[in-house]
């Protein structure tokens, strides 16, 4: 891997990428800086955890200028978390190069926007909604934009943001350099690109079978009535410093984490009916450990960047590969280990062949303690029943020593060997003797 001092970046940039740890480039990193500071149009298919953001960021602040107090880049998201996500990074790298950002997401305050918006910041990061809301109030001017960035632009396709997003493409200078970042690349996104970028650079950052290394990964068969019970299994049996539990549905999440808490767990819920700083609190908590369990939809499990989460639960099996591996990538991170267990029942396994076949690996199967202890519950009460009625059963007569198969009841005569029927013959005909004589002879 190449150190951040062989791309030529600024010292100042360099050195607080140093304090933070930051020294190496990922390989991500290595292919989209050069490719983005020479002023092309880049389309980056990689994974998420796979340094996407410093790939595009680090680019964007040294080609700004300072000194002109316009916006002059745009980084688009399709989440508030990862506006938020990218907002810290930037004004990390920002801060190194004189640059000012500023981040804009729907449940946030509006007034105080547009007053942190009149100081000129130069960089916009920003989710569509909140950014064409401003646009519409006059109090947002994109004119002199000449770089975009779309980060997650598959997850900005499936929660039908990409009109949204021509719509600001259209509010930008006419000279842009555009930069697409996705983990897949769905139809509608590649036509995005040929619409809206000049001779673009692909790059494919392959698989992310080195990331999931660090992930115990395994299943576990359940019923849809006995799921709950799994969980606190689970959770019993890891003892998990921080979990995150993963559902379809808003409903089945406050479901789940009500369920937990009258079981007395430490436990909240994070979906999109929260306003932003019932958000903000519970990530607060969660990350300070005062929550052991956050049960959330798949909107957490993009752009969060939570440290110590030790283990993830898809209580409801992911949809599809993509979204498997970026549930499972909130645990093992910064090379931690960590446990993602997936909860399946008898009609989904197509479905998990189908993720197993993405990720390019077999999980293992594993059962869960309640289901271990049934099972040995099950196995004494059986025992214990065939001791009860081997008991209650009647001593058995000795056998004959003509007795076969049918037993003794018999008296060792079956009626269907020669000696048995010679011998009721010779019997019969004594009987027949004795009763003549009684009788004074034949009767004639």
């Amino acid at each position: 891997m190449r150190s951040f001092e062989e791309f030529g970046l600024a010292p100042s940039v360099v050195e607080t990428l140093r304090q933070h740890g930051i020294r190496e480039a990922t390989p991500v990193q290595e292919r989209a800086i050069p490719a983005a500071r020479a002023g092309r149009d880049v389309i980056v298919q990689a994974q998420t955890g796979t340094g996407k953001t410093l790939a595009y960021l680090l680019p964007l602040v040294e080609r700004i200028k300072p000194q002109a107090e316009v916006a002059q880049a745009l980084v688009l998201a399709p989440t508030r978390e990862l506006a938020l996500q990218i907002a810290k990074v930037a004004a990390l790298v920002g801060e190194a190069a004189g640059v000012t950002s500023l981040v804009l997401y729907g449940g946030q305050d509006i007034e105080r926007q547009k007053q942190k918006l009149r100081r000129h910041p130069q960089l916009i990061i920003g989710t569509p909604g909140r950014l064409l809301d401003h646009l519409r109030r006059g109090t947002l001017d994109l004119s002199q934009v000449n770089k975009v960035v779309l980060d997650e632009a598959d997850e900005m396709m499936k929660l039908g943001f990409i009109e949204d997003v021509e719509h600001l493409l259209g509010e930008v200078a006419s000279d842009r350099q555009f930069l697409l970042f996705s983990a897949t690349m769905p139809e509608r996104v590649k036509g995005l690109a040929r619409a809206y970028m000049k001779a673009p650079e692909d790059i494919v950052i392959k698989g992310e079978h080195v990331t999931l290394e660090n992930i115990e990964q395994e299943i576990i068969d359940t019923r849809e009535e006995t799921k709950l019970d799994t969980l606190c299994d689970v959770i019993n049996r890891h003892q998990p410093y921080l979990a995150m539990v993963f559902c379809h549905t808003k409903a089945r999440v406050h479901q789940v984490t009500m369920a937990l808490a009258a079981r007395g767990y430490l436990v909240d819920e994070l979906h999109g009916d929260l306003t932003q700083v019932q958000r903000s609190l519970v990530l607060k908590r969660f990350r300070t450990a005062k929550l052991q369990i956050l049960v959330a939809t798949d909107i957490a499990a993009r752009g969060l960047d939570i440290e110590g989460v030790t283990h993830v639960v898809n209580y409801d099996i992911p949809r599809d590969t993509e979204a498997y591996i970026h549930r499972i990538g909130r645990t093992g991170r910064a090379g931690e280990k960590g446990v993602a267990i997936t909860f399946v029942n008898a009609r989904q396994y197509t479905q998990l062949r189908r993720i197993e076949a993405g990720i390019k690996a077999r999980i293992e199967k594993a059962h869960a303690e309640r289901h271990r202890q049934h099972e040995e519950k099950q196995a004494k009460i059986k025992a214990q029943i065939a001791q009860e009625r081997r008991a209650q059963q009647p001593a058995k007569k000795p056998l004959s020593k003509y007795a076969n198969r049918k037993g003794a009841d018999h008296k060792g005569y079956n009626g269907r060997s020669r000696r048995a029927s010679s011998v009721h013959g010779r019997t019969k005909q004594k009987s027949n003797v004795g009763h003549r004589s009684k009788m004074g002879g034949r009767h004639k």
